[in-house]
């Protein structure tokens, strides 16, 4: 196997889930500072000081203005997808993050805080567009057997970007008054290497022979990726994907809701991956802070315990890239939620006795690091690939928007309701995410098929068994049959 798709794993990574992981965590650092900003600008401009009312709203709009872009994104980024190929969409998604990148660089200079909540929208529609179309572009790159391998390396570069934005808030870096404008444009460097580099890699094999027919582009890419090797069996499964579908052009959100071909799918999509905001990893990041406290750690020191947790999800999801073609995509993840659901319903009680005993907070300050463990070897890795696996190519561009809108949609509902979930239920609110995750180890133990060295039309055949009954299933596995001999006798 060729270097050459690893470096395109990491090209991909670089541009794509690592500045959603960097926006995430590198907004907490400069808060106050962007407060103090809002208000000077506002007496400044107005002559008189703003409420804290005022300042509130303001910042509410920063941080959730970031999730409205995710949205507008992710609904784009099926369309991109298709037109213009994986690739030329992937270069396209640096624009928004360079815009994003002056805008809150310049923003102090101007002295305009509407700059910094232009950035954030703008640094969202980067977010939205960069992680879905990784997500794509890196699962059709990959042969079968390191599918679910390059399909996780999106998990790790969100892991990757969410502890350098950490690394990068500390006071010691850039994290103090001065340097906050500098703080917020760090995301231009990995666009700028992106545009740089990904230019030299070749479009997704998948696209060049399914949607644009050029079986000649198709076999130059994988010689490019996978190296000078006998891949014919992998372009046979192209093809027979490609027989299968019948010439049929991208399907759109709104067929996968009307299919009955793709219903399992789209159930199983919905609730496995669609709902991961569902899991608590939120809430628990949360209250890591206060038991992190109480457990002996003193204030200015939690930043730092910040980067031990975010190596902690770093080291999980790698492990997981060595466990994924192992054990298996269905196994990592009900025996992943299982555990993060008991880790849960132990927190919930622990956090209730947190001022009891002594000992209690140490208890869980190890809760919380086996739930970050079990997220990272199950839900954050094994659902990378998922979408990829389970959906033929012209349902897949669809597949993925309807993944990233509701999962921006759901972050920002949550962003929103959070505050008043923790107020009103405290440590309680863990049961909410408790129910989700038991109920996900069943769903996946008994309904989800597992995917591991499967084609994708084998794939589609084990859903089929959900899909349809009696004759009407006979009928579409015979169809799937005999479009795979065909190929194959071709």
């Amino acid at each position: 196997m060729s270097y050459n798709l690893f470096l395109l794993a990491f090209v991909l990574g670089i541009g794509g889930s690592f500045q959603y992981g960097l926006q995430v965590s590198i907004i907490n650092s400069p808060a106050e500072y962007i407060k103090s900003f809002i208000r000077e600008t506002w007496l400044k401009r107005y002559s008189s000081s703003p409420s804290e009312d005022m300042i509130t709203l303001m910042w509410s709009f920063v941080v959730s203005i970031y999730s409205i872009g995710g949205l507008l994104g992710s609904l784009s980024a099926g369309y991109l997808s298709v037109r213009f190929g994986r690739k030329k969409a992937m270069l396209f998604a640096n624009i928004p993050a360079l815009l994003s990148a002056t805008l809150m660089g310049l923003s102090r200079l101007c002295g305009s805080f509407e700059m910094v909540i232009a950035g954030r929208l703008f640094s969202g529609v980067c977010g939205g567009l960069a992680l879905n179309i990784h997500l794509m572009y890196a699962g059709e790159c990959a042969p079968q057997k390191l599918r679910g391998l390059i399909a996780l390396t999106a998990s790790t570069a969100t892991a990757v970007g969410k502890f350098v934005g950490f690394a990068l808030g500390l006071r010691e870096v850039l994290g103090v008054d001065a340097l906050w404008p500098v703080l917020m444009a760090v995301n231009a460097l990995p666009a700028l290497f992106q545009l740089l580099t990904l230019p030299f890699f070749p479009d997704s094999p998948r696209y060049l022979l399914i949607d644009k027919k050029d079986k000649e582009g198709c076999i130059k890419a994988v010689k490019q990726l996978w190296g000078d090797g006998d891949h014919m069996a992998e372009i046979d499964d192209m093809m027979a994907e490609q027989e299968a579908i019948r010439g049929e052009k991208a399907k759109s959100v709104c067929d996968l809701f009307r299919d009955k071909a793709v219903r399992w799918q789209l159930i199983t999509l919905f609730l496995v991956a669609s709902c991961m905001q569902l899991i608590g990893v939120n809430v628990v990041y949360f209250y890591a802070y206060s038991v992190f406290i109480k457990a002996g750690i003193p204030p200015a020191q939690t930043h730092y315990v910040s980067l031990g947790v975010g190596i902690t999800e770093i080291l999980t999801t790698v492990l997981c890239g060595f466990l994924i073609e192992r054990a298996g995509r269905k196994t990592l993840l009900w025996k992943s939620y299982t555990v993060m659901a008991l880790a849960l319903g132990l927190l919930t009680v622990t956090l209730s006795l947190q001022d009891s005993f002594s000992w209690i907070p140490y208890c869980s300050v190890a809760l919380i690091f086996i739930f970050i463990m079990s997220f990272g070897i199950g839900p954050a890795g094994v659902l990378c690939p998922l979408p990829t696996e389970i959906f033929i190519q012209s349902y897949r561009p669809a597949a993925y928007v309807f993944n990233g809108a509701t999962n921006w949609i759901q972050l920002f509902i949550l962003g929103l309701l959070f505050p008043f979930i923790v107020e009103g239920l405290g440590s309680f609110s863990f049961i909410i995410f408790l129910t989700y995750c038991l109920s996900m180890a069943i769903f996946v133990f008994l309904v989800m098929p597992e995917t591991k060295g499967k084609t994708m039309l084998q794939v589609m055949e084990e859903f089929n068994r959900l899909n349809y009954r009696g004759k009407k299933r006979q009928t579409a596995l015979q169809q799937s049959n005999c479009s795979v001999m065909t190929v194959t006798r071709l």
